[in-house]
């Protein structure tokens, strides 16, 4: 099984709203991946809770059967889709991939 994390601090503004705002929006589009492609064991989006300590404002967390479907998610038209968005909102973004 591959676990992916990925994490994203967003603009104080972009695409004309903001940053708390395109959170739950990047929220919202993660979890309509969440059965997209077959071998998507878990997929799980969160936005930083205010007054809790965090360095980042959106995180992904999933879990894919094997890299075959972890690459065949990553190319899947409804995530390239999501992709186009999360450049134009986001300001830095972090990624892991491990076997579990």
């Amino acid at each position: 099984m591959i676990r992916h994390i990925v994490m994203w601090k967003l603009k104080e503004h972009a695409e004309g709203a903001s940053r708390a705002e395109n959170a739950l929006k990047l929220k919202e589009r993660l979890e309509g991946c969440r059965n997209i492609v077959p071998g998507i064991l878990h997929l799980e989006a969160g936005v930083a809770a205010p007054g809790l300590d965090s360095t980042y404002d959106v995180v992904l967390v999933s879990d894919f059967t094997d890299k075959a479907a972890l690459d065949a998610y990553q190319v899947h038209p409804v995530h390239e889709a999501l992709k186009s968005f999360v450049g134009a909102v986001r300001e830095t973004r972090e990624c892991v991939d491990f076997e579990v």
